[in-house]
């Protein structure tokens, strides 16, 4: 019971395919594709925008303080 084999692999297949259709799940992959896409391009987009270090402000130490 610990492992399935390929074949209920195949048949858990079978009845998904048979329960939703191929076009609601071929629209599920679509979506989770864009999705995963968009959360990548999001990502590069805010370490690019923090790794400028031309934007970055930096203070400099008043040494003339007494």
């Amino acid at each position: 019971m610990g492992s399935f084999s390929i074949w209920h692999w195949i048949i858990v297949l079978v009845i998904v395919v048979l329960v939703f259709g191929t076009k609601k799940l071929r629209n599920v992959g679509k979506d989770l594709g864009g999705a995963v896409h968009d959360f990548k391009k999001g990502l590069n987009e805010g370490t690019d925008g923090q790794a400028k270090k031309d934007e970055v402000i930096e203070h400099q130490k008043d040494d003339n303080k007494a």
